[in-house]
C-alpha cells in the first residue's frame, strides 16, 4: 500500500514542480508554489498551502480527497475560474494569474473544455448543436473530420438529432464531453463527472473520458470522491489539508480506497488532537 504522507510534511518537490516520476514529459500546466486563502484574521480558511504539481499532456490525472481537502479549489484555480492568492499557473508557457479577465475568458474559451456533474446541457437543442454550441458561440467553423471522430469514439452517432430529454444520463454525459473536445482545448477539467450516474452509466462515462486521452491524444484533470472512478487514471494525486500527500502511477480502486481513508483518518485524529476553538461571544 502507498502511504499517505503526513498534510504537515508533503512530499517535496523537484524545482520544476514536478515529482520525480514526472521528469522529462512535456507539461500541460503547472501549479508552482499555489497558495489560496478565504477570509482574512483568524477565519482564513487555508484552501491551498503551496501546491507544486505538474500535469502531463496526453494524460488521465485524478485529483482526490475528502470535502475541505483543495482539490475543487486547485481545479477551478488552474482553469482560471478561481484567482489565487500567491504563486504561479503555468499554462501554455504563460502565468495566467497575471492574465486580466478578458484574456483568461479567451483561454478559457479557446484552451480549456470543462465537464461538469450536471451535464449543462441546453434542453431546446439537440444533441448535435449541443455538442457545435461553443463554436456557435464563438462564431467558428466546426472541423467536420474531428466532429465525425469525436461523435463516432463516443457511440453517438445515431443520436445527434435527440434532445437531452431523449437521452440517458451516460450519453448526456457523452455529449457534454464531445461538447468539451470540439474545440480541440490544451486541458479538459472534469468535475466530478459521474456524480448523477448509475455505475454502468459511470463505468460507460469514465471508459470514453480514458479513451478520449488514448485515442484522441487528450489531457484531462478530473475531480472525484471515487476511487473507482480514479481507478481510470494514468495518475491518483490525494489531497488532504490543501496539500498532496500522496502521488500514485496506475491506481488501483481498492488502493485509492485505502488511501482516502487513511486521509480521513488522519484528519480525525488531527482534528480531536488539536485545542478547542474559543466560543464566539454570541455562543457563550
Amino acid at each position: 500500500m502507498t502511504n499517505v504522507q503526513n498534510a504537515t510534511n508533503p512530499p517535496a518537490p523537484d524545482v520544476a514542480g514536478r515529482y520525480a516520476l514526472y521528469q522529462n514529459v512535456p507539461v500541460a500546466v503547472q501549479a508552482i508554489d499555489l497558495v489560496k486563502d478565504y477570509g482574512t484574521g483568524e477565519s482564513t480558511v487555508h484552501a491551498l498551502r503551496g501546491v507544486n504539481v505538474s500535469f502531463a499532456k496526453g494524460a488521465f490525472t485524478a485529483i482526490m480527497g475528502p470535502s475541505g481537502s483543495g482539490k475543487s479549489t486547485l481545479m477551478h484555480t488552474l482553469a482560471g475560474l478561481d484567482s489565487s492568492t500567491s504563486g504561479k499557473i503555468m499554462f501554455e508557457g504563460r502565468d495566467i494569474t497575471k492574465l486580466k479577465d478578458n484574456d483568461l475568458t479567451l483561454l478559457r474559451r479557446t484552451s480549456i473544455g470543462f465537464i461538469f456533474q450536471s451535464f449543462n446541457l441546453l434542453p431546446m437543442f439537440t444533441a448535435e448543436q449541443n455538442i457545435l454550441m461553443p463554436l456557435t458561440l464563438a462564431g467558428a467553423k466546426p472541423d467536420r473530420a474531428w466532429f465525425a471522430r469525436l461523435v463516432s469514439t463516443l457511440g453517438l452517432s445515431d443520436r445527434l438529432n435527440h434532445r437531452p430529454n431523449e437521452l440517458s444520463g451516460g450519453q448526456q454525459q457523452r455529449v457534454a464531453i464531445a461538447r468539451a473536445l470540439i474545440s480541440k482545448p490544451s486541458v479538459v477539467f472534469a468535475d466530478e463527472p459521474t456524480g448523477n450516474l448509475d455505475s454502468v452509466s459511470s463505468a460507460e462515462v469514465l471508459d470514453f473520458l480514458r479513451r478520449s486521452v488514448k485515442d484522441l491524444g487528450q489531457t484531462i484533470i478530473m475531480v472525484t470522491h471515487d476511487a473507482i472512478a480514479a481507478s481510470y487514471a494514468d495518475r491518483a494525486i490525494v489531497f488532504a489539508d490543501g496539500r498532496i500527500v500522496a502521488d500514485q502511477p496506475h491506481p488501483q480502486a481498492d488502493q485509492m480506497g485505502e488511501l482516502l481513508t487513511q486521509v480521513r483518518t488522519n484528519a480525525l485524529a488531527a482534528a480531536s488532537a488539536a485545542p478547542a476553538a474559543p466560543l464566539a461571544e454570541s455562543a457563550r
